[in-house]
């Protein structure tokens, strides 16, 4: 499996970042071929100090090719061209091959 994760810092207006996230960006998300699976969240926390991200939004693909043709399909890019419709404060893209632990 491979990861997508997106980090937002904290937006210029955190009110208009959730709602049209909530109500914009997440309908695109739903209807994007190619993950597997996905989540975010608002309630981005540390365990010690104040968080350097407003939110976060995570998605799993089946492997990187998987998800580099979703990122590049024209849905994808609808999807990152919208990220500047709410995204103020930036945002920081990391993907990963995922591993499994062993015991």
């Amino acid at each position: 499996m491979h990861k997508l994760v997106v980090l937002y810092p904290e937006p210029a207006d955190p009110d208009h970042f959730r709602d049209y996230y909530v109500t914009n960006h997440l309908p695109l998300v739903a209807s994007w071929p190619g993950p597997l699976a996905w989540r975010y969240s608002f309630d981005v926390a540390v365990t010690e100090g104040e968080a350097p991200y407003f939110a976060v939004f995570e998605a799993d693909f089946a492997d990187a090719a998987a998800m580099e043709e979703a990122r590049t399909s024209p849905h994808g890019e609808r999807l990152s061209a919208d990220v500047a419709n709410y995204a103020t404060g930036g945002v920081v893209i990391l993907h990963y091959p995922v591993l499994d632990g062993a015991g």
